[in-house]
């Protein structure tokens, strides 16, 4: 796939206007999007029922696309890279892992095979994306995995153990959330966390202005997002070793305090 562009502002109207020249074939699909926000934001003002509706929206017409991927052979790929990297970085059957924006299980069903039954627990803002993350469980016959499915209405965690989970993870959900969203998250993950045990999120990044598409893609500097974490006592480090791989997005883990991996 073709470098990350770190600088471009993309709600600039000067990039609009010239991604529209190159691109004029998607233009209505993006007009029919602004108009679909436009009046799901009128309904919706906070950004959790907003994006929830969305994903409504988006589930309605195909439950793979809406988790951002194009096509079933792309959900597959991205979901492989998720795990694989995860198994290369510390991911042992015995953990209990916590999967925030699990989606249709488009990693979470290698996670699920990978994990001792009932060490895997799914959270997402959208019940509407569970029911399709059900049909992937019955679809995988992962019924016998115990895998936990729950809804949730914030990201507080407050319905969770303390110390229960040795990895938590989050893929494309800090890429549609905006900031006090990520707070609410990174100040209360910790609590679910085991001593030794880790968050990884995916964002997009730019070294530019921070800014935000439709409110549905956010853009994000790595400091801003490493700061955050150390305002609730947590250890972020950067993964350049994700940035190998072909994806958009960039790559965080946290840590209680000075424990790293």
């Amino acid at each position: 796939m073709p470098a990350k562009n770190l600088t471009a502002n993309r709600a600039a109207l000067g990039h609009r206007v010239g991604y529209a020249l190159r691109h004029p074939d998607r233009v209505p699909r993006h007009v029919a999007r602004a108009a679909r926000d436009l009046w799901l934001r009128r309904r919706h003002p906070d950004h959790i029922s907003y994006y929830r509706a969305v994903m409504r929206s988006d589930t309605r017409t195909d439950p793979d696309a809406a988790v951002g991927s194009r096509n079933r052979e792309r959900w597959l790929a991205l979901g492989a890279m998720q795990f694989d990297y995860l198994l290369g970085h510390g991911l042992r059957p015995e953990h209990r892992m916590l999967e925030i924006g699990c989606g249709n299980l488009r990693g979470g069903w290698r996670f699920i095979r990978h994990l001792e039954p009932g060490h895997y627990h799914g959270i997402d803002i959208s019940p509407d994306i569970l029911f399709a993350a059900q049909d992937t469980i019955v679809d995988m016959s992962l019924q016998k995995r115990l895998p936990n499915l729950t809804p949730v209405r914030d990201l507080t965690l407050r319905f969770l153990p303390d110390a229960h989970f040795d990895v938590v993870h989050a893929h494309s959900v800090f890429s549609h959330s905006p900031l006090p969203v990520i707070e609410e998250c990174l100040a209360n993950v910790g609590r679910v966390l085991t001593p030794d045990g880790w968050f990884d999120f995916t964002f997009d990044r730019t070294e530019g202005e921070e800014h935000h598409v439709l409110r549905e893609d956010f853009y994000y500097r790595v400091e801003t997002l490493v700061g955050l974490a150390e305002k609730h006592g947590l250890r972020a480090r950067f993964m350049d070793d994700w940035e190998e791989l072909p994806h958009g997005q960039s790559k965080i883990r946290v840590t209680h305090g000075e424990a790293g991996r």
